[in-house]
């Protein structure tokens, strides 16, 4: 699978520690965040994994801020993104199961190294269900239908 990750420079040492957790599980990283620790802003990076993710050039995204909360805020401004911010591997489990969500994020703040890899585990470990929560992803589709049509 090919993961794009994103980060800003509150997030560049934790990006570097999931990319070889990532790549250690056999999976290919789209490297689209910051390289170093200069102050950077967290939507450049949010938006490049939303769009690689959308694209296709990834098959989902990883984002890592201060929180995970902003870079995702920026992420789901891109139709087609279901990104969720996650403390803990059960809700990210769950995300992609229920919610079919395509960006993983996470605070580099929020959480150490060893949870954040085991948060990446759950969701990418995850198969979303379909059944009946089809429905209320096809609801959000919707949303953003909306949105298009009236020039938004």
């Amino acid at each position: 699978m090919k993961i794009a990750i994103g980060n800003d420079h509150v997030a560049y040492s934790l990006k570097l520690e999931i990319m070889e957790h990532i790549r250690g599980l056999g999976h290919e990283v789209i490297d689209f965040g910051h390289h170093n620790e200069q102050r950077t802003d967290y939507p450049l990076y949010g938006e490049a994994v939303a769009r690689a993710v959308v694209q296709q050039e990834a098959d989902c995204g990883i984002l890592i801020c201060g929180t995970g909360v902003g870079i995702s805020i920026a992420a789901n401004k891109v139709n087609g993104i279901r990104a969720v911010v996650c403390s803990e591997p059960y809700s990210a489990m769950l995300s992609k199961q229920h919610n079919n969500t395509n960006i993983l994020a996470f605070g580099a703040r929020v959480v150490g190294s060893e949870l954040a890899k085991m948060i990446t585990d759950a969701w990418l470990g995850a198969e979303y269900e379909a059944g009946r929560h089809a429905a209320r992803v096809e609801m959000i589709k919707g949303i953003e239908a909306k949105q298009h049509e009236c020039g938004m």
